[in-house]
């Protein structure tokens, strides 16, 4: 079929002229309601203003605000647990900066931010920037304060060694399942005296009864740290390794994660290092050999209808992070992991 001026008259009265504004498609026009003026024509730029997490209304941890959330973003600027590069306690900052993420995720077919009521509320109040053991007790407080209002909590570190005092808070009902994107299984036991390092949390939060390790997938493993990875085969988790996502693919690995956490509540953890230094030299224990961000992201869409209760980004260290690759690439798994919340239980596989 050739183009002719007759197509082209029909395309001008259609998106033309007094009609240069209008959204015909009903999706579409409904994203585009949220995101613009009543005129249609006027969107705040994504440069100005306030940095917050992914654009988020600015919120606080008192339960007044969060009883009207269904999502508080929350910072925590923490690096006390590294075993290897500091910095990650500037992780917050850096993805709060990133200016171009969102507002609509294609692929999810949704705009969290504007679809759900969620706001950034600041950051985790420590009460020391020396000890370890109270800034973990300071994050158990704060990320209780938005479970007992109601809201999901999603969390930016920090180093990884967060994800522990978070579960105080979210599993106090009862052991949760996790997908745990990493690379590392971070299931390690102590080291240098320590047993609360971001290189152990989820071993903790097993011998705690905050994690079901039965319903456990570990996705991405992979390096020079494997001898210590024992707890997690003997407990149960189930571990896909970065080269073995690379030969089963995508969907089998998708379907070996929704087999695994089932229907009960999930919470998501996602490592930058999980992401090959290529994509992400922003972080204090870089893995060659890792992820692409192409195949975290439709890695989490594929989760889209899961049972989840929360999540967290860690481990972005900003002063290795030159081009700010790394905080680019966090704050896109952050907006994705939000957009997965607002399908929460509804039924994976569709």
């Amino acid at each position: 079929m050739a183009w002719t001026p007759e197509k082209l008259k029909e395309l001008q009265d259609r998106f033309d002229g007094a009609n240069c504004g209008v959204v015909h498609d009903a999706h579409a026009a409904h994203i585009s309601s949220l995101l613009f003026d009543p005129g249609g024509t006027r969107r705040t730029a994504p440069y100005a203003g306030a940095m917050t997490f992914l654009d988020a209304p600015v919120g606080d941890l008192e339960a007044e605000t969060l009883q009207n959330l269904d999502v508080a973003i929350l910072g925590m600027p923490m690096d006390l647990a590294v075993t290897n590069r500091p910095g990650s306690r500037f992780g917050p900052r850096a993805l709060r900066a990133i200016e171009r993420i969102g507002p609509y995720n294609e692929g999810l077919r949704c705009a969290p931010v504007q679809e759900m009521k969620v706001a950034d509320v600041g950051d985790v109040p420590f009460r020391s920037r020396y000890s370890l053991s109270q800034s973990h007790e300071d994050i158990t407080e704060a990320v209780a304060k938005i479970v007992d209002a109601g809201a999901m909590p999603l969390s930016v570190g920090g180093d990884h060694s967060v994800s522990l005092p978070i579960l105080r808070a979210l599993a106090k009902d009862g052991p949760v399942g996790m997908v745990h994107i990493d690379a590392h299984a971070d299931t390690g036991g102590p080291f240098d005296g320590e047993r609360f390092h971001h290189g152990g949390p989820f071993r903790n939060a097993v011998l705690e009864g905050l994690l079901d390790p039965e319903r456990t997938i570990q996705i991405g493993i992979r390096g020079q740290s494997g001898y210590l990875w024992e707890f997690s085969h003997a407990s149960g988790m189930t571990i896909i390794e970065a080269q073995t996502l690379a030969h089963q693919g995508l969907d089998a690995v998708i379907a070996k994660a929704l087999e695994v956490i089932g229907s009960g509540p999930t919470y998501v953890s996602f490592d930058i290092d999980s992401l090959d230094p290529a994509f992400a030299p922003g972080t204090g224990t870089p893995e060659v050999g890792g992820l692409t961000p192409r195949e975290v992201i439709a890695l989490l869409r594929g989760l889209k209808g899961m049972n989840i209760v929360g999540g967290d980004v860690v481990e972005v260290a900003p002063s290795f992070d030159a081009t700010s690759n790394t905080a680019h690439n966090g704050a896109t798994v952050l907006f994705e992991i939000l957009s997965l919340m607002m399908f929460r239980n509804q039924g994976t596989g569709q």
